[in-house]
């Protein structure tokens, strides 16, 4: 049954994506490749729940193999649930030029792909369907966008570093099949030199891939310049892949890694979270700093991963799950609400004409169902209860906990810390996105056009309310998922699927009663209210005309925060003040909060690089005799050194 389910949705993609290119199919191909994407979800979740899934087991041989377990089942479903409304969106976003149409059919390729690295089974096919996961959406990026000279330069900055930085992949992977370890834990000495080396070579490729600090550098770069639902796929499913990777690593094939090994896992997690969350609060571009925020949630998800290794370093069976548990409901959580947001922000962009929050405002009113998917996205990703993110933080959160407390001190150390930067990167989420609603959703229109916008299609609106209602439904039952998810681990901890987050010595979260109780706020709030409306009156400004440059700012909004953090953010302000007779006529101010990876890690490199390179090409003079000199000074080395060889 999955097996006939998987090979529906793979056939429904690939027919709708060989549909839309011709002008009368296009639509009716992406809807066959909604309809493909579905299938893949049911499918998917099947096999997480079923006790067989379908399908060859992994094998460190060349020949390509495909098959399903439960853990690429999850997997799939996730891609399932994002993909479906996204490519329904795509009907109404996308128009049917020849650039809208390849788009399109990219789009289903790129879903394609990703559902390739899922049920591979084998390293080449991994491996090759890893290096597609990045180039196909580079080239929607370059056929959307025109190939203008800013996109190019952004994916081939993008292209550098997951490539660069994917190298680890390779490595890790090729490591394993020539142990012959893929698909059998232990196979790898616990402890060993080699297990060390394909653990540290999986973080930095898989690691890059996943935007984890300092190797996220592209993401906030490429996933903005994407289409919307391709940001969506990006920032909600590719980078979760780089997690399902990691997992079958560090847990499937490596068997017990080492607790510092753990530690480090968890000390990138906290930079990521607590340095994503940072610089989403001071950006200025809704995309962008949704991208940030993408930086944010796989922190924490790999925060939830570190807290895993190091219990079960420690031989602690049942927390160690729970905490992979954790790791995996907010791989979920966060793809679903990030795509949401993403689409919600796609849908801003074509109502308003422009993402920069400081030119939005008063679109709750104007978009009211785009606008409420949107606010219940924020919500989510703040980790607001009852909502799904809140409940897979809580999970984190009770696992962290654990961790702090162990006996060890080293551990209880990286525990408490983890568990800090959980909570200063909650705090700021919320802080972020108060700003967020505040200065799209609410107020006045801060510029004309906004004033004139209405709401979008009605495929647009239904793929972000589908998945605000997914968010609704993952925050109040995620106990359906825990024990599903927790049995993935291979030791095989009991956790009961109807746990729900009563876990032991963590107490009860009453995630109904909590929901009861806001709907009943919020009717009695409304009663209240009625149907009176405050009197409209002026607005008292010291005296100056109301205009819309006075309204408040996001800068404004985060600047006693700057104000604290000015000794590590070092922010830039610039004032320039054009005078007339003596008399000031008129202030420019410019700020912004570098980033500072950016400019004193990677410009550094690629500026000694460059000067590297152009020593060496003074080596390419372009005469032939000066090339065969190369040549003759080559083969006298080679010579040389076989004779000392020899005589050695």
């Amino acid at each position: 049954m999955i097996a006939a389910l998987l090979f529906a949705g793979v056939s429904g993609l690939a027919a709708g994506a060989a549909l839309t290119l011709p002008r009368r199919l296009w639509r009716r191909g992406l809807a066959l490749q909604a309809a493909g994407a579905a299938l893949l979800a049911v499918a998917g979740f099947a096999a997480l729940v079923a006790s067989h899934p379908a399908g060859a087991a992994f094998t460190s041989h060349l020949a390509p193999r495909f098959g399903v377990d439960r853990l690429s089942g999850f997997f799939l479903g996730t891609l399932g649930l994002i993909a479906a409304p996204a490519l329904g969106y795509c009907t109404r976003y996308l128009d049917d030029s020849r650039r809208g149409r390849a788009t399109a059919a990219m789009t289903g390729v790129f879903v394609l792909v990703m559902a390739s690295l899922l049920c591979a089974r084998d390293p080449i096919t991994f491996l090759a369907s890893w290096e597609l996961m990045t180039l196909v959406p580079a080239a929607i990026i370059l056929v959307h966008r025109a190939a203008d000279r800013e996109s190019r330069r952004t994916v081939f900055t993008y292209l550098a570093i997951t490539h660069l930085g994917g190298a680890g992949t390779w490595v890790s992977v090729l490591l394993l099949a020539r142990a012959g370890a893929l698909g059998t834990a232990g196979v790898v000495a616990s402890g060993s030199g080699l297990q060390a080396v394909v653990a540290l070579a999986a973080l930095v490729g898989m690691g890059t891939k996943a935007g984890i600090v300092p190797l996220h550098t592209w993401l906030p770069r490429a996933h903005p310049i994407a289409p919307a639902p391709v940001s969506a796929l990006m920032s909600g499913v590719m980078i979760k892949l780089a997690v399902y990777a990691m997992i079958r690593v560090f847990i499937d094939w490596l068997g017990v890694l080492p607790a510092w090994f753990g530690v480090l896992v968890l000390a990138a997690g906290a930079v990521s979270a607590v340095g994503g969350v940072t610089y989403a609060l001071f950006e200025h571009e809704l995309k962008r700093l949704l991208a940030l925020h993408s930086i944010e949630n796989v922190g924490i998800i790999m925060l939830g991963l570190g807290a895993c290794l190091v219990l079960r370093a420690r031989g602690d069976a049942f927390w160690a799950a729970i905490a992979l548990a954790a790791a995996l409901l907010h791989t979920l959580n966060h793809a679903v609400f990030k795509a949401l947001l993403f689409l919600g922000a796609g849908s801003i962009e074509r109502a308003a004409g422009t993402l920069r929050l400081d030119r939005l405002g008063g679109l709750l009113r104007r978009m009211p169902w785009t606008g409420w998917a949107f606010l219940i996205g924020a919500m989510a990703i703040a980790g607001l209860p009852p909502l799904n993110g809140f409940a897979s933080e809580w999970l984190t959160l009770q696992a962290l906990l654990h961790t702090a407390m162990h006996q060890t001190v080293g551990d209880g150390v990286a525990g408490a810390v983890a568990l800090a930067a959980l909570g200063a990167t909650a705090a700021l989420a919320v802080f972020c996105f108060v700003k967020v609603t505040g200065l799209v959703l609410l107020g006045p229109p801060r510029r004309a056009a906004v004033g004139d916008a209405g709401e979008v299609a009605p495929p647009m609106r239904a793929a972000v309310l589908v998945l605000a209602a997914a968010c609704v439904v993952l925050g109040l039952v995620p106990g359906v998922l825990l024990g599903p998810l927790a049995a993935l681990a291979p030791w095989h901890a009991h956790v009961p699927a109807s746990a729900g987050l009563r876990l032991p010595g963590t107490g009860a979260l009453p995630v109904i009663a909590i929901f009861a109780v806001l709907v009943a706020g919020t009717a009695v709030l409304a009663g209240l209210r009625g149907r009176r409306a405050a009197a409209p009156a002026p607005t008292w400004a010291c005296g100056q005309p109301v205009v819309s440059q006075l309204a408040w700012s996001g800068a404004g909004f985060t600047k006693p925060l700057r104000l604290v953090l000015e000794t590590v953010l070092r922010p830039r302000r610039e004032i320039t003040a054009a005078e007339r007779g003596g008399v000031i006529t008129a202030i420019a101010y410019h700020g912004e909060v570098p980033n500072l990876i950016d400019e004193r890690l990677y410009r550094p490199v690629v500026r000694r690089s460059l000067m590297v390179a152009a020593q060496a090409r003074r080596l390419q003079g372009g005469s032939l005799a000066v090339y065969v000199g190369y040549l003759i000074a080559l083969v006298l080395a080679v010579l040389l050194a076989g004779r000392i060889g020899l005589l050695g």
